[in-house]
Order: C-alpha cells, then structure tokens, then sequence
C-alpha cells in the first residue's frame, strides 16, 4: 500500500490521542463506512456515519484511561462490527431496513449474524466495498459537485468545514449539499457496486477528481496545524493505487494519478523544517527528495502512457516530474512548464490553473509580464478572497519595488488562510518587503 514511504507515529500519551484517533479516522473510516452502507443499504448512509463516528468516539474516550491497543485498526473495526449488530438486531422489523437483499438474508437469524458480519469484514470484502462505495457515491443522477461532496465525507473523511473550502463555498452550502444526496440515495435505495463496462469511464472521473482533491488536501493543509498532512497523502496514494489493482479502473488517467502523487509526496520532506516553516521550491535541499517514489511516479506514468487520451492527471503529473528532474531551481525547465500549463487549461480551464501559469510567467518572463496576464485573465474575479491570488499579486508587487502594494496583498492572503505556517511565511515576506521600502 505503498505506506512505506512515511511513518505515522502511534503516540500514546493523553495529549496525543486526539490527533492519533484523527489520523485513524482519516485512514479507517471509509472502509468502516463502505462494509457498513453495504450492510445498512445506501437508504442508511447516515446510520453507518454514526456507527463509525460512535466507535471513534468511543476509542478516544478508552485509549485516553487505558491506552492505544496494540493494533488500534482491529479494535476499531471490532467495535464498529458489534456496534453494527446492535443496529441490525434493533432494525430486524423496520420498514427502513430491507432484508430481502440476498445479501443481507443471513443478516436476520442470530444464528449466522456474527458469522456473516466477520465475513464482509475480510481485508480483501473491505477493499472491494470501498470501491463499491466510491461508484456510488458518483451516481451519474446526481451532478458533479454533489458526486465530490459525498464521496469526500462519505470515503475520505473529510468534514463539512474541509469540504466547504475545498470547493470555495460555505459550510452551510455543503450541509444543505449532503442532505439532498441523502435524500436522494435513500428514496432510490442504490446499491453499491461497480458500475458496467459501458459506464465506468465517466464514473471513474469523479472518483479520481475526489483523490485528487484528498491528496490536495494532504499537500497543503487548509485545516491542521500542519501544512502538509501525510496521513491524507497516504489515504489519496492508497485509494488511487486501489483503482489500478481493479481491471475495471485501471484506466490511464488512474496511473496518471498515481504517478502525480508519488512525483509530488516524493518532495514532502523537504517542504518543511523541523518547526514546520514552509520551505519554498528554490530552497529545498533536492537531495532529501525521495528517489524511490520519483522512480515509482515514472513508472505509474510508462502504465499511463496507453490508449489515444490525454488526461489532467497526465499533463499535472509531467509539470511535477519537470520539478523532480531539474537538478536545482534555476535549472528548471519554466519553458516547458508553461507549455504544459496551456495545454492544460485548454484542456480544464479552471482560475487555479490559471493562477500557476502566473506563477510561471513570473519566473520566466518577470513581474510585468506575470501582471499582465493576471489583469486579462475573465477568471480573475473568481481569485480575489483566495489567499494564493493576493499572495502572488505580493510577491509581483515586491518584485516590482513597489512595496506599499506588496504589503497589502499579503496582508490579505493572510487574514484569508488558516494556515499558521502560511501566515509565517507572508509575515516574513511582509517584513523583507518593509526593510527594502524603508
């Protein structure tokens, strides 16, 4: 599963359980939710969400008296299979549960209850449930935007909050979001499972489109204390490598994604010092990055280099493979990046990508060409309360002596991120800029 690559600290002191049981929710609660709505019904999605949430409650509360059991996963899941017994026995004669499903008819007689819950269970059950899961959640009758929703809260564990700013939006959007979906899944009772040859291309977006955005959250917290989060890092790299090891979505564009995760988590440790300030590209240490995912990315990118399609994960992956292969910053190849980035936004047009071709621009033709592509992009209205918008507009006023300016953009980005080590980094380049000015 790749978790080689990064080591999550188990922690046992009281003071760290918190984070110990988020990381655990982050990496567990799919799969409990995925064989619990499996169980439930897809109508029961949010019974299998308080099960799940019931169970972590109810770890946080033991692990901070007794302590972290020797294999937290399989105490989880041990109490999450009794707390689902209890449901099923409590739901045996309710309307809302339906045991005419044939595979859920050994669920009704005590006899083979317990039996049949440690079965769907099994390691390898659990992984074709989340992917059963992940198509349901993408529906092709519910739109897009409610497809990432769901499949965020629902798989990846994301909460509303985390949801909202992923999507620019508001929590309450999300919320009133997350209940039509519902809704519409439990009048239409649909079932998990992976969809038919005919329309698994179109299904297989969406799931990889709610990776991209786990992984982006990963990379550049929005949330947590910590810029960089490598339990969602994981979690993206484990979902997506899940996909290739399917003969049904083991498409291109899924080891496109694969190998643009490896090429960006292969510079994790170099993005932070020991305190946890960020560390911009032109001064990481390239010799920290990690040579064996880079060799991992190029040879999920020689899988993805099939078929007549070109996706975004193909042209995202090749930019970050252009950072991983240029021996420092300046060597950097700036001209085939903004290729790239062009054909990319011909591709999916979107105000982000056109915010990092920006960025481009300013490393490879200057601040006023940088601004003047910024001042005639239509999406650029779009990018005013983003906090990357204000602080590349700083960094461009910076470079441009004109420091007054330069001073207010980040002064924004900052009131606009929650990030404390974003903030850090706009103070410091607030306070370089007023030692010039002055």
């Amino acid at each position: 599963m790749l978790r080689y690559f990064f080591h999550l600290t188990v922690v046992t002191e009281p003071e760290n359980i918190n984070k110990l049981t988020d990381q655990l929710f982050r990496r567990q609660s799919g799969k409990m939710i995925s064989v619990l709505v499996r169980i439930f019904g897809t109508e029961n999605i949010e019974a299998a969400e308080d099960v799940v949430q019931n169970t972590f409650m109810e770890a946080l509360n033991i692990w901070k008296f007794k302590g972290v059991p020797e294999n937290p996963e399989a105490w989880l899941f041990k109490v999450a299979k009794n707390k689902a017994i209890d449901f099923v026995r409590r739901n045996k004669f309710s309307v809302q549960y339906d045991f005419n499903d044939p595979e859920r008819a050994l669920l009704k007689s005590e006899y083979t209850l317990s039996t049949v819950m440690n079965q769907l269970l099994d390691e390898e059950i659990v992984k074709d449930d989340t992917l059963r899961m992940m198509y349901a959640c993408c529906h092709p009758d519910i739109n897009e935007e409610s497809q990432l929703t769901l499949i965020l809260k629902t798989v990846c564990g994301f909460s509303t909050i985390e949801i909202a700013r992923a999507f620019l939006t508001n929590e309450e959007t999300i919320t009133k979001r997350l209940y039509r979906t519902r809704e519409f899944f439990r009048s239409r009772k649909i079932k998990p499972e992976i969809p038919s040859i005919g329309s698994i291309k179109n299904r297989t977006a969406a799931v990889l489109n709610a990776i991209y955005l786990l992984f982006n959250e990963g990379y550049n917290s929005t949330q947590d204390a910590e810029i960089i989060r490598n339990d969602l890092i994981l979690e993206a790299m484990a979902l997506a490598k899940l996909l290739t090891e399917n003969k049904h979505t083991n498409l291109p564009e899924t080891y496109a994604l694969v190998a643009l995760i490896c090429f960006h988590a292969a510079r994790s440790g170099s993005r932070t010092n020991s305190s946890g300030e960020i560390i911009l590209l032109a001064d990481q240490d390239r010799l920290q990055w990690n040579r064996e995912l880079i060799n991992l990315g190029n040879d999920y990118m020689n899988r993805a280099a099939t078929g007549d399609m070109i996706s975004t994960y193909h042209l995202e992956a090749a930019i970050a493979y252009e950072h991983c292969i240029a021996k420092d910053f300046s060597s950097t190849n700036w001209q085939r990046i903004l290729e790239l980035y062009d054909w990319l936004i011909k591709l999916a047009p979107s105000p982000v990508k056109e915010l990092n071709k920006a960025a481009v621009i300013l490393q490879l033709s200057g601040p006023d060409e940088s601004l003047k592509y910024l001042e005639a992009i239509s999406s650029m209205e779009k990018l005013e309360n983003y906090y990357l918008y204000n602080s590349l507009l700083g960094e461009i006023n910076m470079r441009m002596n004109r420091f007054d300016l330069a001073d207010n953009y980040f002064s924004k980005a900052i009131q606009l991120t929650r990030s404390e080590a974003e903030k850090k980094l706009l103070n410091e380049k607030r306070r370089k800029g007023n030692i010039r000015f002055n």
